[in-house]
């Protein structure tokens, strides 16, 4: 089984995810604020966000990549998630992130996934990254743009008609 690498940012640790980061995903992921932007306008339930955290836990043993949990380098908090995703149904190699909604507005989703990129092309030799957002969601779009995506199509899924954003690596500076 492949586990994910720690890697590091200026104010992040991101590290595979363990079984005691469930409690704190729940927390983060049943916000509705969080849920509207996977396309759950209620947040997900426990349960939800218990298979949330196996999916992307289990993408690093069938893909060999997948998503870090975000903690913060000062005090070891929790902050969300970011990664790699791409299933069967995906039109290509995703970055994806999720930050929890008290820590909204630090700059830490664009961080974590310009790394996660970095690494996408050292490690795994990507030449191009696409984000699929939900429509409304205004902030995972603006942190597409800082990453130095633009909109290149739409793909349905799993009952949704998402924005793809993309980009070719290795992302400007």
């Amino acid at each position: 089984m492949t586990e994910a690498p720690e890697l590091r940012t200026a104010r992040l640790l991101m590290r595979a995810a363990r079984y005691d980061d469930y409690e704190r995903w729940t927390e983060i992921f049943g916000l509705p604020e969080i849920g509207a932007g996977l396309g759950k306008p209620d947040g997900l339930t426990p349960h939800e966000a218990w298979l949330d955290l196996s999916v992307l836990t289990g993408h690093w043993a069938l893909r060999g990549f997948g998503h870090w949990v975000l903690e913060e380098l000062d005090g070891g908090a929790v902050v969300g998630r970011t990664g790699l995703y791409f299933p069967p149904d995906w039109p290509g190699l995703e970055v994806g992130w999720t930050v929890a909604r008290e820590h909204w507005g630090k700059g830490y989703a664009p961080e974590a996934a310009r790394r996660a990129c970095e690494w996408a092309h050292e490690e795994l030799g990507a030449e191009h990254i696409l984000s699929l957002i939900h429509p409304g969601n205004e902030n995972s779009i603006r942190v597409a743009e800082k990453l130095g995506e633009r909109l290149e199509d739409h793909h349905q899924a799993r009952g949704f008609d998402l924005l793809v954003y993309g980009t070719d690596l290795p992302l400007a500076a």
